[in-house]
């Protein structure tokens, strides 16, 4: 299993970036050397790159909205990107989460199953403390002063989250009518297995700027859970309802003027007669068959092969012509 950062190592780290103690050409270099990923075979990736670019397209215009959102709503520089979306299974997500926790469990209606919405606790509590008029410096929650949500505290959060999840309907219309609603917020990671370990989740990690606290927040969907429109998330299909726009006046008269001159083939059916292969081998001008219908009755009319009208025989301007009598509604046919 690879290397896997907790939420407080990763703050000490950016910490350490900004002081100076780890020097970023130094990582740089340890990039630029050749590196292998192991691969079991055995536990397959199941998205595709395709499908997680396209996971990442989505949340990134969830995170612009959040972005304006939270600039309004905590009144305070907010910057927010998405850093990564990664395939994983779902103990290595659990194993990198700091304690306490901040884990928000969210049914992902109309889809079968929950995803959790894991909040950094410097973040959090930089906009608990901005909601309630403080400067928004997070310290009561930092990676060296942990401790738990009073009730207050947990109201405000919870206010806070269900705003954040109704910004996903947005980004994810394209694909699906998303109806998300928050169960409950865990604070330990244990309680909180909305998978067996072992079940493939998508992992999208947005870094946060509040004012000049930093952090992380996550977003884990497991596989299962969007496996029914994993077909859908495709860049190409995705970019071709994204950009779809409503249909002006003009637009929809030009469409109307195209479809009233296509051309279409109509059928009358006079009859029908059931006859053998020899019989019909042997038919000559002037043989008269037997049809099923009465003269009195009126004609099948089809259109493109689906019954539309009932007509009457007759003649115009000595052209054999037909007059529709009745109009056949969908459904109609099934009826008889």
């Amino acid at each position: 299993m690879p290397d896997v950062l907790s939420q407080n190592e990763i703050d000490e780290l950016l910490a350490a970036l900004s002081t100076g103690e780890v020097d970023v050409s130094e990582i740089e270099e340890e990039k630029k050397e050749k590196k292998v990923r192991k691969y079991d075979f055995s536990r397959p990736d199941k998205f595709a790159k395709d499908q997680l670019r396209t996971l990442e397209i989505i949340h990134e215009n969830f995170s612009r909205l959040l972005n304006n959102f939270l600039s309004g709503y905590l009144r305070t520089y907010i910057e927010v990107d998405v850093i990564s979306v990664q395939s994983l299974i779902y103990t290595e997500f659990s194993n990198s989460i700091s304690n306490p926790a901040i884990l928000g469990i969210v049914d992902f209606a109309p889809f079968d199953g929950q995803v959790i919405i894991d909040v950094s606790a410097d973040i959090a509590n930089a906009m608990i403390e901005r909601v309630l008029g403080g400067t928004g410096k997070a310290s009561g929650m930092s990676s060296k002063e942990s401790r738990s949500l009073t009730e207050i505290e947990m109201t405000l959060l919870r206010n806070i989250l269900i705003k954040f999840i109704n910004l996903l309907k947005e980004p994810w219309g394209n694909i699906v009518e998303l109806r998300p609603k928050l169960e409950n917020i865990e604070t330990n990671a244990q309680f909180a297995q909305i998978v067996s370990p072992a079940e493939s989740v998508a992992l999208i990690t947005f870094n946060l700027h509040i004012g000049e606290n930093e952090g992380m927040i996550n977003i884990c969907i497991p596989h299962f859970v969007i496996e029914p429109i994993l077909p859908s998330l495709s860049s190409r299909l995705w970019f071709a309802t994204s950009n779809k726009k409503e249909v002006t006046d003009e637009e929809r008269e030009a469409l109307e003027t195209g479809i009233s001159r296509s051309r279409l083939n109509m059928t009358a059916v006079v009859g029908g007669s059931n006859i053998t292969v020899s019989e019909l081998l042997n038919l000559q001008k002037g043989d008269i068959i037997l049809l099923n219908k009465n003269v009195e009755e009126p004609l099948d009319i089809y259109v493109e092969n689906q019954l539309k009208y009932k007509a009457k025989p007759g003649i115009k301007k000595k052209n054999v012509a037909i007059m529709i009598s009745e109009i056949i509604e969908e459904g109609d046919e099934l009826d008889e």
